[in-house]
């Protein structure tokens, strides 16, 4: 039952902005190969192109690293709706920003700049899918949220192929950069107040959300009290809190893995040009879509059928990550485009069914003012990994040889799998340890 829609509503606009961000971030992926590198550094071999971005990607890393952890803080202080605003509205003038790039140190700056406002975008999500659904529900709005970065994906390769046939990158960094702009003004009208007070929402839907957000009534008396809170060596003293950061760390940089080198890999392993990317680099992103989907409809499925938080989340989490193993190691080895394309589409159809119950873990731990704080804490650890791995790349990668780090892939997704096991325990909320 629907029970009124404006949630579904907020998280379509919190969907609508992780497209956006995704288009704003591949950009530069798409574009660096052909159309940047030579026009700024036409001297410069394959080699020579890919330690040059892997240096600027690896700012923007780390950047997102440290803009997570910054921006968990900031959406638990001054709300979802105004943290957006700062997310967003900065994101964008720093996208726009990249058209004035001249090198390696301005491109550097505006990716910095980049890296840490993009960061809000998920910490961000994570708390207004806290605040505006039912734990039976998250899952399902993390996917649908989730999706959002594939369809970005989808989009972004064949849109901004497209236009470097007719425009130049400086210009379509600008294009771009206005959509996260325009995207304000919905927002600013919409989401106006947080569910429990906002004059647009019908009574039956508020009590529907506030009465099924489980992790905000701390003595079980039936009555919202904010849940459990804790500060912040609290937070970190709790192994469920390390299950959470453990598991975003090393799931995270599969992602990044594909989403950063996609293009270069299709360009130096199965020679593909510029309209070939246009024609099939997109393909990937649809499992990942897909993804995203199932992974929410299997995990709302299973709750609403009687399975506990905890089997739900072990299960869809583990499943996307056994998908993924295989897949990996095939990927390692696959000989022609049509293969590997394939692979890709199965290895991130398992990533989006897993991290959607990954990232929904801190508002099954912890109370609303917490959220935002795990949530960036362990996106802080999964970009500093996902940093790490895009440094190795180029050195492990020589030659065109993809095996050690689709291997390596391999690896991370067991290491995840053992992390929601052993470290999580019952994913249930917690409860302030007896003194």
């Amino acid at each position: 039952m629907m029970k009124g829609k404006l949630r579904w509503v907020v998280v379509g606009l919190v969907a609508l902005a992780t497209i956006i961000n995704y288009i704003d971030r591949q950009t530069l992926s798409v574009l660096w190969y052909t159309e940047i590198a030579p026009d700024l550094f036409p001297e410069k071999d394959a080699t020579g192109i890919k330690q040059i971005y892997s240096v600027i990607t690896i700012v923007f890393m780390f950047s997102y690293a440290f803009g997570q952890a910054i921006f968990g803080k900031i959406f638990d202080w001054v709300g979802t709706r105004l943290g957006f605003v700062l997310s967003i509205g900065v994101w964008s003038l720093a996208t726009i920003a990249h058209a004035f790039a001249k090198g390696v140190l301005s491109f550097s700056i505006f990716r910095a700049i980049l890296g840490v406002s993009e960061a809000g975008n998920w910490p961000g999500a994570a708390k207004a899918n806290a605040e505006w659904f039912p734990v039976n529900e998250r899952a399902l709005a993390q996917g649908i949220f989730n999706s959002g970065a594939a369809i970005g994906g989808i989009i972004s390769i064949p849109l901004i192929g497209y236009m470097a046939l007719f425009m130049s990158w400086q210009l379509i960094f600008i294009a771009v950069g206005i959509l996260g702009i325009l995207w304000l003004v919905p927002w600013l009208v919409i989401v106006k107040a947080p569910p429990k007070y906002h004059s647009w929402i019908s009574d039956e839907e508020r009590e529907y959300i506030l009465s099924g957000q489980i992790n905000e009534d701390l003595n079980e008396d039936g009555s919202l009290d904010g849940g459990y809170n804790p500060p912040m060596g609290e937070l970190l003293s709790r192994k469920q809190s390390w299950g959470v950061i453990v598991a975003s760390a090393t799931i995270d940089p599969i992602w990044w893995l594909f989403i950063v080198w996609i293009p270069t890999y299709l360009f130096e392993v199965h020679g593909f040009v510029m309209k070939d990317l246009v024609a099939f680099g997109f393909i990937p992103y649809i499992g990942a879509m897909l993804g995203a989907w199932f992974g929410g409809l299997l995990a709302q499925n299973r709750i609403d059928s009687g399975w506990t938080v905890d089997k739900t989340r072990k299960l869809t989490i583990t499943l996307g990550c056994l998908i993924m193993l295989p897949s990996l190691l095939a990927l390692a080895v696959a000989s022609t485009p049509g293969l590997a394309l394939t692979l890709m589409f199965i290895i991130l159809f398992g990533f989006q069914t897993a991290i959607g119950n990954v990232q929904t873990l801190p508002a099954d731990f912890y109370g609303g003012k917490t959220v935002g704080t795990l949530a960036g804490l362990a996106g802080m650890a999964a970009k500093l990994a996902g940093a790490a791995l895009i440094f190795l790349v180029p050195i492990m990668t020589q030659g065109g040889n993809y095996f050690t780090v689709f291997v390596l892939g391999a690896i991370m997704a067991l290491t995840a799998i053992a992390s929601i096991w052993f470290l999580c325990g019952n994913i249930q909320p917690l409860k302030p340890r007896a003194k």
